[in-house]
């Protein structure tokens, strides 16, 4: 006779338990969207909007924000959400050996390096440009930097969503910069700052059931 508290597993609470697990390491391998989505969201709501009251639709100020100040903002901003992405991927690679922490280790070191390199580009370039031209370089390179990446990250990992996330990124990135600074400004805050918030919470809240 077998006790209870050496009672064997159904073939149904067998299964249940191999897909609870299988669920659990497929969240840890792609990352919490609280870090990973959601602080670029609020980083370019706030940076571009500050862009678009400087700028405006029209070339006149919505309000007293100069481009430096805006500039500051999104760049603070951003090294904030790189911070916390950062964590999370290093998070993700705690106990992986092997081929899957090599890949997670060069992915964070290749945010690094775009996000360096694109500012010295930036701060080489914009002095020889108009204002409007120069913070439009800023923005329009920091986010393909950031669209690219993504799109890899798709790639390296294979998860199509955060593939379509970084095509998202450089479709709207393009649009903004040929439509012009102020609308370029007000499609990231928007689409993207919003947009990013909205889905790293809906991806969250998927990742929990």
């Amino acid at each position: 006779m077998v006790d209870d508290g050496e009672r064997v597993p159904s073939p149904e609470e067998t299964l249940r338990l191999i897909e609870e697990q299988r669920s659990a390491t497929v969240r840890r391998f792609r990352g919490d969207p609280l870090f990973l989505y959601v602080p670029w969201g609020v980083a370019w709501l706030i940076g571009f909007t500050c862009f678009f009251l400087h700028y405006g639709l029209d070339g006149r100020p919505y309000a007293p924000i100069s481009q430096t100040q805006a500039l500051a903002v999104l760049m603070i901003s951003m090294v904030i959400a790189g911070s916390l992405a950062a964590y999370e991927i290093t998070r993700m690679n705690m106990g992986v050996r092997g081929e899957s922490s090599a890949r997670g280790t060069m992915y964070g070191y290749t945010w690094f390096a775009g996000m360096a390199v694109m500012s010295i580009i930036a701060i080489r370039v914009s002095p020889m440009l108009p204002e409007a031209e120069a913070g439009l370089l800023w923005s329009g390179v920091s986010m393909l930097v950031v669209g690219v990446m993504y799109m890899a990250g798709g790639a390296i990992f294979l998860y199509w969503p955060m593939f379509f996330v970084g095509v998202g990124v450089i479709a709207v990135n393009g649009l903004g910069v040929l439509l012009g600074p102020g609308w370029h400004a007000l499609l990231t805050a928007v689409l993207l700052g919003f947009g990013q918030i909205v889905v790293g919470l809906w991806w969250r809240r998927r990742q929990c059931r």
